[in-house]
């Protein structure tokens, strides 16, 4: 019997994945949650085959939760979710133990064809995202800047590059402004940028905005 741990914190997102299973597999357990933290907590509670995991929420990034997991059990395979353009989290999902990434506009069919592959405990790796992991292969000269920025700086980056105000981008992550002009700072040292217009123009340049 498969079970899937559907975990998003959009009612509407979880209603739509859950009836896509159901539809395919009639006998499919679904468990959903709406938080990091939560994702985190029934993972480690109950046994799953399947997690449908979020890359972003405000108390902790999928990212986050993928790599806690990771530590600790191999055997739960993980399909990420997300909005953002491949090039922003593809590579850093999929290298940090992740089993398939898709977009959140993915057709249905290939939601299908994702969990099918890794319920067999192969990966899925859709034709969009397999430029950027030969890119990683390839040489890891060819790593863009913001390869070696943390989760948390990425979901900062990306944020900005939407015109986020720092009061905004603290609302979404829980954290205060503040902390968010830290983050600001330390991502224009790492990609070697002047200021807030040239990180947006790096984000445009490197694909990573909406």
């Amino acid at each position: 019997m498969l079970r899937v741990l559907i975990a998003d914190d959009h009612p509407i997102v979880r209603e739509g994945l859950r009836r896509v299973i159901q539809d395919e597999f009639p006998s499919v357990i679904i468990g959903e949650v709406a938080s990091g933290n939560a994702a985190l907590e029934r993972i480690r509670t109950c046994d799953w085959d399947i997690v449908i995991l979020d890359i972003n929420f405000p108390d902790k990034s999928g990212l986050e939760v993928l790599k806690e997991v990771r530590k600790e059990r191999k055997d739960i395979s993980f399909l990420m979710l997300s909005v953002y353009p491949e090039a922003q989290y593809a590579r850093r999902a999929l290298w940090g133990g992740a089993d398939a990434y898709l977009r959140k506009d993915t057709a249905q069919d290939e939601l299908i064809k994702a969990i099918k592959a890794i319920r067999s405990g192969g990966k899925y790796i859709s034709s969009t995202v397999a430029p950027f992991l030969l890119v990683r292969s390839e040489s890891d000269l060819s790593k863009p800047l913001h390869s070696h920025l943390s989760d948390r700086e990425i979901e900062v980056l990306g944020l900005v590059s939407q015109g986020k105000t720092f009061k905004e981008i603290g609302g979404i992550l829980l954290i205060s402004q503040k902390t968010v002009s830290t983050y600001r700072s330390r991502i224009l040292i790492k990609l070697h940028l002047r200021n807030t217009v040239e990180l947006i123009r790096y984000a445009v340049d490197q694909g990573m905005t909406q």
